[in-house]
């Protein structure tokens, strides 16, 4: 066997295989008797069916596994006394021979090979990274105030239909009728809103309800039938309103404060002020943390000045996925790609260089973090710790579930080491200037 590499440039390998028939003679002898002793065919004990019988079920398969083999040891071997970082996995060449797979004939293989360069830059006070410290104004404080009377405000018989108001109408025409429908007058079509809004109790019109609830599914719930049943259905009906329900506002009292922050905490209006500020302050906090992160990315992506194998990455997602993508998808999607990959490796560095590790703790608590917010999307708050430990666990059942979080862990880790090792030039900000970085 010869094998020969061509060095393309410091991250490419062209590595030619020579596999001659004496070559995988005796490899392809052993794995003809193996296949022998486990045969069992018809007419013979088991073991002791004629070579050339074997020959005839087998051969083609044992050739190909033998060949098989020593290319893959070769290239084995080649990746680990090159000591090659490598990128994805080796290629056919795009000059590949055509091979004929015939015993006793010579074979020849080519693949092309890429790795990624090798890493060496420092994380330490040289390095000036801009962490934004938000701005707290007395308007965020009086529109989280709003927001939250809101959230625990209900609804209250109304006069007129307003745009965030609901009517309940009873709806007919001369096929079909559905009695105390709620319209929700902002999920109503734009262009047909403004025949519900300042209606009251006892008013009637017509509405074409396929104008006005473009959404099937929503439409069917309204008109209280399976959705295959729209079709056959005359869209004009005639809304008689029985009356109009308004969301408003919960009061500021003390059965408020205790419905938003529990009995007793909250008191009087300056620590409701201050609740309210506490809020604020986090989600500044977890938006200028967003930010952060990823100036971190662009700052230490930019220093570390990679140079990758893009034509061999361009081929190879298209070869790796099999004819999921096509090569005019990968050119399309590539700069993102090639962003993100930057990072893993940046990523990866970091880590590697301050002996950083992710534990399955760290993944469990991700994923349990997930499932609270998951949950508390749903208005559900307060959840039994032992059920959402149950859900992260079966969370974790899913192997890219499993990767997504191990990532986002390894994210969280490197970056919170960096902003530990850098210089933090802290900005004062408000949130709309904030809002127009780039």
């Amino acid at each position: 066997m010869k094998v020969t590499n061509k060095k393309a440039d410091e991250l490419n390998y062209q590595l030619t295989i020579e596999i001659a028939a004496e070559d995988y003679a005796e490899p392809l002898r052993k794995r003809l008797n193996d296949y022998r002793r486990k045969a069992d065919v018809k007419g013979f004990r088991r073991g002791m069916a004629p070579m050339s019988l074997i020959q005839r079920m087998y051969g083609d398969q044992s050739l190909y596994e033998s060949v098989n083999g020593m290319v893959s040891d070769a290239l084995d071997n080649f990746i680990r006394e090159k000591k090659i970082r490598i990128v994805g996995e080796p290629m056919p060449s795009e000059d590949q021979p055509q091979l004929s797979w015939k015993a006793g004939e010579n074979f020849t293989f080519k693949f092309d090979i890429a790795q990624t360069p090798e890493l060496n830059f420092e994380v330490n006070k040289e390095d000036k990274v801009v962490y934004y410290d938000i701005n707290i104004t007395a308007a965020e404080k009086k529109q989280g105030r709003e927001q939250l009377l809101q959230q625990y405000g209900s609804l209250q018989e109304g006069k007129k239909a307003g745009e965030n108001d609901y009517i309940i109408a009873d709806i007919a025409n001369e096929g079909h009728k559905a009695e105390g429908v709620y319209v929700s007058v902002a999920n109503v079509a734009e262009e047909a809103r403004g025949a519900f809004i300042g209606k009251k109790a006892g008013d009637k019109f017509d509405m074409d309800v396929n104008a006005a609830f473009t959404n099937e599914t929503d439409r069917a719930a309204m008109l209280k039938v399976d959705k295959a049943q729209l079709a056959s259905l005359n869209p004009m009906f005639t809304f008689t309103v029985v009356n109009v329900k308004t969301y408003v506002a919960a009061e500021e009292n003390q059965e408020t404060y205790d419905k938003i922050f529990g009995e007793g905490v909250v008191t009087t209006p300056e620590q409701f002020e201050e609740k309210v500020t506490e809020r604020i302050k986090a989600t500044h906090e977890q938006d200028a943390n967003y930010r952060f992160g990823a100036d971190v990315r662009k700052y230490f992506v930019e220093k570390a000045a990679l140079q990758l194998p893009e034509a061999f990455l361009k081929r190879w997602l298209v070869y790796a996925n099999e004819g999921k993508f096509t090569a005019e998808q990968v050119e399309k999607e590539f700069p993102a790609f090639i962003e993100d990959f930057k990072w893993q490796l940046v990523r990866g560095y970091i880590m590697q260089k301050f002996n950083l590790k992710v534990t399955h703790d760290d993944i469990f608590a991700a994923a349990k973090s997930f499932v609270a917010y998951q949950y508390a999307m749903y208005g559900m708050a307060g959840v039994p710790e032992n059920l959402i430990a149950s859900s992260a666990e079966n969370m974790l059942q899913d192997q890219n579930q499993y990767r997504r979080l191990e990532e986002q862990c390894e994210d969280n880790i490197a970056i919170a080491k960096v902003r530990e090792e850098v210089t933090l030039q802290t900005k004062k900000i408000s949130m709309e200037k904030f809002r127009e970085l780039k």
